[in-house]
């Protein structure tokens, strides 16, 4: 024991140093942390959780028993887990929810009509539960490890993979950690509610209108400006025409070479 102790001493004056000079800690006070859902109280595995949008629910999966469970939000330990989809047994199985088999799901993430997508980790699939049921969106043909893109249903992926899902661009992505790689999913416009390309495509069809409407518009005001100042253009232009007529008609020459002002002075010269 004796001779161990200069290692000890060592090693515990290394990491005492190594904590003063390498460590560089910004400590935010203000934030409180709460236990809202224990599994061991509800006999269930909390391994992932997420809001579903569009409802107060939120999903948490339970991979060991590969189910699904729902509760309401805000939580607090008195909330009730509910059953959300899955059948308890291992397997590979669409359809109703209530029959619908996973194994050992990993990943899950819920787009904006609260579609849920999930990475089945040993099944080596991404399955969808909506309200019509379970159903496989990519890997159902193969159903083995591999690396393959192309067709959703022809893909292959790893058996160590996640899914995020990402509104602005209607996609699903894929950490594929077992292959080291990152895969997409270009998923239906349906899928993505208000996101994704059908957002897109009405803020076009907005942008076109505002277009429309703005010409309309200025057309209107023109037409309206161009009515009201008529008769100020008129009255105006009668007025120059008026006021220009005499001495248009003192510049005038007579037949004789003369201006009428020359004609009118040589007049009245005669009659005095």
């Amino acid at each position: 024991m004796a001779s161990q102790f200069p290692k000890l001493l060592v090693f515990f004056l290394f990491h005492l140093f190594s904590l003063h000079v390498f460590a560089n800690l910004d400590l935010e006070d203000g934030y409180t942390v709460v236990t809202v859902i224990d599994g061991h109280k509800l006999k269930i595995n909390p391994h992932a959780v997420h809001y579903r949008p569009g409802s107060s629910d939120l999903i948490v999966l339970d991979s060991s028993r590969s189910a699904f469970y729902s509760v309401k939000f805000p939580i607090t330990q008195e909330s009730v887990i509910e059953w959300f989809s899955g059948a308890a047994v291992e397997g590979y199985s669409d359809g109703e929810s209530g029959t619908a088999q996973f194994r050992k799901p990993k990943s899950f993430d819920v787009d904006l009509k609260g579609n849920v997508y999930v990475a089945d980790k040993y099944n080596h699939v991404i399955r969808k539960i909506s309200e019509s049921g379970v159903s496989t969106i990519a890997g159902g043909y193969t159903q083995k490890t591999g690396v393959q893109d192309g067709p959703a249903q022809n893909a292959t992926f790893s058996d160590d993979f996640e899914l995020a899902f990402i509104a602005e661009r209607c996609v699903l992505l894929v950490s594929d950690h077992g292959n080291q790689m990152v895969r997409q999913i270009n998923l239906k416009a349906e899928d993505c509610g208000g996101g994704g390309g059908g957002s897109s495509s009405a803020t076009q069809g907005v942008s076109i209108w505002s277009v429309v409407v703005a010409v309309i518009l200025s057309c209107l005001i023109g037409i309206v400006v161009g009515l009201v100042s008529r008769p100020y253009i008129r009255f105006h232009t009668a007025r120059q025409g008026s006021s220009s007529l005499p001495r248009d008609m003192e510049a005038l020459p007579n037949q004789s070479g003369e201006s009428s002002s020359d004609s009118l002075l040589r007049h009245q010269k005669r009659s005095c």
